[in-house]
């Protein structure tokens, strides 16, 4: 039986060729690749820097550090998402506030982080993480306003959004990761996502300051410039000036990465292709669909429905070789968290969503014969 899995990586010959091409010259890593990959991307998304790291949950944990994050931090963000978007905060001591979803969009809801806000003395709360979930662009312009008004930093969680975009309110598009709202966002390229380097991430700002510490923390806080360092003993000579990780990303990755990008737009195109067809086939049943508001460009990592019946759905799907998945176990429900001290309860429209969501096969190379199976098979198990 043949299995469609809810994403997949696409490799092709030319990304193959990219990578021995690499192998095969000078640098395997700290390379030109990377300095390419970078540029190629901020371009992409259109911001002025971008800095490649070891994966997603790297890039996330180096915006924390970056923006002074520590015990004293408290930080806000969604209950649905990976558990890397609140656990970057936990890395640096700091402590995670969860706020409720939007029932609609299944992003972090404005209203109910001003809320948490309102309550709270004027320097409680340090930064807002929203997340870009399944690949619908957060309006990060209302978010921007809201932080401003309480001097907070946003880390845009953006993994899911590469080429997603949002209108602001002057009539401009705004691509998920452009720094024009954010202070950072962040990337990743596991192999499900809409590019793929086996593993890697990127960071990208307009921030040139945050930019310059993002560099050396990514190599262990090791400089060779002179105008950094306390004292220059020669060519060999280097310096740790802060505690940084190893958390570069290999020429081999690179290669891989620039490759990939080359194929980005026309990527994007096809998952928005296939998500008007789940659209249309699912219209006129009881299934719940996240339809995007005008003006949001959705970049459809996921395509998420919510049945009332989702154990039986995913089983029988599983037995017709169609591996759905469910996206995601809301992060304040893991044991961790409960150790921590956090309530199931306290997100009730987080709770309401994980209990009917689940995934469907969401990649380029999906083909219509593939679709038009799973579509019949949700419509046979569903109700």
């Amino acid at each position: 039986m043949k299995v469609i899995p809810y994403g997949r990586q696409n490799i092709t010959q030319e990304d193959v060729d990219a990578v021995v091409h690499t192998l095969t010259s000078e640098f395997l890593t700290q390379g030109p690749k990377v300095l390419e990959f970078e540029e190629k991307f901020a371009r992409y998304i259109d911001s002025r820097y971008a800095v490649a790291v070891a994966n997603g949950t790297a890039a996330l944990h180096l915006c924390a550090l970056a923006l002074g994050v520590d015990s004293h931090s408290k930080v806000i963000t969604s209950p649905i998402t990976f558990s890397a978007s609140a656990n970057c905060v936990r890395y640096c001591g700091g402590e995670v506030v969860f706020a409720d979803i939007d029932r609609s969009t299944v992003l972090l809801d404005l209203e109910k982080v001003q809320i948490l806000l309102e309550k709270s003395p004027m320097g409680t709360y340090q930064g807002i993480i929203p997340v870009d979930f399944a690949g619908y662009p957060v309006n990060l312009e209302a978010f921007r306003k809201l932080a401003d008004a309480y001097g907070l930093w946003i880390i845009e969680d953006a993994c899911h959004a590469p080429g997603g975009s949002f209108i602001d309110s002057k009539g401009k598009k705004q691509f998920c990761g452009n720094g024009t709202y954010a202070d950072l966002a962040i990337f990743s390229f596991h192999p499900v996502k809409h590019i793929a380097c086996g593993e890697g991430g990127m960071i990208t700002t307009n921030n040139k300051n945050l930019y310059d510490k993002l560099l050396l923390l990514r190599t262990h806080g090791i400089t060779k410039d002179p105008n950094l360092m306390q004292e220059n003993q020669g060519g060999w000579y280097y310096e740790m000036i802060d505690l940084g990780y190893n958390y570069r990303l290999t020429d081999i990755q690179c290669a891989l990465g620039i490759s990939q990008l080359t194929r980005a737009p026309q990527g994007l195109l096809r998952r928005q292709e296939i998500a008007r067809r789940y659209d249309e086939a699912f219209s006129n049943s009881e299934i719940q669909c996240i339809i995007p508001e005008e003006g949001v460009n959705h970049a459809y990592h996921l395509y998420v429905i919510r049945i009332d019946k989702r154990k039986t759905l995913y089983d029988a799907l599983r037995q017709n070789g169609i591996y759905a998945q469910v996206h995601y176990v809301p992060v304040h429900n893991m044991p961790y968290y409960q150790k921590l001290g956090y309530e199931k309860e306290i997100m009730p429209l987080a709770q309401a969503y994980y209990e009917k969501c689940i995934s469907l096969p969401m990649y380029p190379t999906l083909s219509d014969e593939e679709q038009s199976f799973v579509i019949t098979k949700v419509l046979e198990n569903a109700f």
